[in-house]
């Protein structure tokens, strides 16, 4: 963390939060030291994060919160964090998405700043179990920007969740009839051991009915989602095509999960740029792509073309 004094608040607190979470705790002087800025300074930061509810303050510093796997933070709470990191990755994963195409965003911050990348993309059928994620397409047409708001917009219905998402058997029903080119969706946590995971058991069910009706499946979060294991698992890493995150992904992730996810993109200043996992580079190194065709140079470029998804959720 280097030293800057001309920082913006958000991205001080996103700098203070990474430093908490890496290290188990902080003393406010050595902030002062790296931020190059007041006692003040960083005792505001604190408790703006404290309220947050994403650090707990210390008498002379602060220390991660112990969250529950039960614990879901509100939309709001979310959308404070990360922001830097939410609009990159929004802007490389607009780029994976075709004109023409049918996908699915689920529910989230990250599938949130996408959503309002998408609005330019042409004859777009968007089917979501977001209500503020449809609230981005719908406002869109109704001021009636030109060359935004021609997306055909589906919202699943179902129960409303502390972040917005609308999940249950009227989602998963809606779902289950459903099939898309490529899903986009937002994680609460991601890991080895616990693949995709949320909070929220009915969540979770609503998640894997949108991976079981995808041809592609992309995941995009933060590298402050790696390692986050929620109270259930809703897919194994193996099930995904490609992960969009941040620069402050570790090299350590990204060869740890080189061996299950086809393709990680790196957006951001000094990291952006698409890396194949290690079954992608195995399948080139043999002439083809993983999904049997040509490489081609879309595919070094964009997302991976996949198969459809048979009935247990593996590709042919």
């Amino acid at each position: 963390m280097s030293e800057n004094q001309n920082l913006l608040a958000e991205q001080r607190r996103s700098l203070i939060l990474d430093e908490v979470r890496r290290r188990g705790g902080v003393r406010v002087n050595e902030l002062t030291r790296k931020l190059g800025v007041s006692d003040m300074t960083v005792r505001r930061d604190l408790d703006a994060l404290a309220r947050q509810g994403v650090l707990e303050k210390v008498h002379g510093g602060a220390v991660p919160v112990a969250e529950a796997s039960t614990h879901e933070p509100g939309f709001e709470a979310k959308s404070a964090l990360e922001l830097g990191a939410k609009e990159d990755i929004a802007r490389a994963a607009a780029e994976l998405v075709a004109p023409g195409s049918a996908i699915a965003l689920s529910g989230g911050t990250t599938t949130y700043a996408l959503a309002q990348r998408l609005l330019d993309v042409p004859d777009l059928t968007v089917v979501t179990n977001s209500v503020r994620v449809a609230d981005v397409f719908h406002t869109a047409q109704r001021s009636g920007g030109v060359g935004q708001g021609s997306a055909t917009v589906v919202l699943t219905g179902g129960v409303r969740t502390p972040s917005d998402s609308l999940v249950g058997p009227v989602a998963d029903q809606a779902i289950a009839t459903l099939h898309f080119d490529l899903l986009l969706l937002g994680v609460h946590g991601i890991s080895v051991e616990g693949g995709l995971s949320t909070p929220n058991l009915a969540e979770a069910e609503t998640n894997r009915r949108l991976v079981q009706s995808a041809r592609r499946v992309v995941v995009v979060a933060d590298h402050t989602k790696w390692g986050t294991v929620g109270l259930s698992s809703f897919a194994r890493l193996e099930e995904v095509d490609t992960w969009v995150t941040d620069a402050g992904v570790s090299e350590k992730v990204r060869e740890e999960i080189a061996d299950r996810v086809r393709r990680v993109v790196v957006a951001g200043a000094g990291g952006e740029g698409v890396r194949p996992g290690a079954q992608a580079e195995r399948a080139r190194a043999g002439g083809r792509s993983a999904c049997g065709d040509p490489p081609s140079g879309a595919d070094m470029a964009s997302a991976m073309v996949t198969g459809p998804r048979s009935p247990g959720g593996e590709r042919p």
